[in-house]
């Protein structure tokens, strides 16, 4: 086993959400073996065509990477991790939200201004995959239109992608939303909450409400609150400081302040350690994959995170 590979007790971690054969066409080359080429390529950037032999055909790897970041497949797998921690009690569901920015590399430039076609359908060759259903559905790759439907925008920091997450109290990243560089925190945070899903053994509900959430000036607005007290979440967002300058011009007309839990909002670095844990991760840090959706599968692949904590 090379450094970074799977260890045997988080392959088989894996190895039950994970397709055989590939009906017709006979069965997949050795998953195990490919998804340390993809580990690997996440964990050093190193272009697809240097891969190692030890992993086998390049392209073999590429090609499992790409079907598997279009369809949903990592960000499936990360869901069934993350349902195994919840059933075991060690998942801490006081979340954090934030972004950071990605710089793109000039060779995420250039894709083909057509969308990619849409996976083909799933239905056969399911056998030992329980709870496939459960989690996240086929769906067509977004993508298209230019660099601005693909993720990639111009910032401070010049042609960048902007990562949306969420993470929990041990430091390890929920959900992930890809956008421009220059998209504003608080339009992603809705999509962010959305797509934490986490299904419970057998006929449990998949359980999509943190207990309470942190965040903070940049997610401070109006809509943000209704929204999260529609749903029911505690919250602490700090206000900004024209918004209570506007509530105290108005006196008893501008309500009370929103409670704010100054201890809890200390706990916020969790989302900053995510964040810094992903980026320990070359392909995530610096951006080279020209389409969105093989970039969100590339930092979906922060799976390994959550098998080695």
């Amino acid at each position: 086993m090379g450094r970074g590979d799977l260890t045997d007790a988080e392959w088989e971690r894996l190895r039950p959400f994970l397709l055989v054969s590939k009906g017709r066409c006979g069965r997949w080359r050795d998953h195990r073996q490919v998804i340390d080429g993809i580990l690997h390529r996440v964990r050093t950037g190193v272009q697809w065509r240097d891969l190692p032999d030890r992993f086998g055909p390049w392209k073999t790897v590429y090609e499992r990477h790409r079907p598997w970041s279009a369809d949903g497949t990592w960000e499936l797998l990360l869901q069934q991790v993350q349902a195994a921690a919840d059933a075991a009690g060690e998942i801490d569901w006081d979340i954090s939200v934030d972004s950071t920015i990605v710089r793109a590399h000039q060779h995420a430039a250039g894709a083909r201004t057509d969308p990619p076609p849409a996976p083909g359908p799933k239905g056969a060759g399911r056998d030992g995959t329980p709870g496939r259903d459960a989690v996240a559905e086929s769906r067509c790759p977004p993508g298209g239109g230019g660099a601005g439907g693909e993720g990639l925008g111009r910032s401070r920091g010049g042609f960048t992608s902007k990562l949306h997450l969420s993470a929990d109290g041990r430091c390890r990243p929920r959900s992930l939303v890809v956008t421009p560089g220059q998209r504003a925190d608080c339009t992603q945070f809705k999509p962010v909450l959305e797509k934490i899903r986490v299904p419970r053994p057998g006929l449990g509900w998949t359980r999509k409400k943190p207990d309470s959430l942190a965040a903070d000036k940049a997610y401070s607005n109006g809509p943000i609150r209704e929204y999260l007290r529609r749903r029911g979440i505690r919250h602490t967002i700090p206000e900004k400081t024209d918004s209570q300058a506007a509530r105290l011009r108005k006196g008893a007309r501008g309500g009370r302040p929103p409670g704010f839990d100054e201890d809890r909002y200390k706990k916020r670095n969790t989302v900053e350690q995510a964040i810094n844990r992903l980026k320990q991760s070359r392909a995530v840090a610096t951006r080279y994959d020209k389409r969105s959706y093989v970039f969100l599968g590339t930092a979906a692949a922060a799976v390994a995170i959550w098998l080695r904590t």
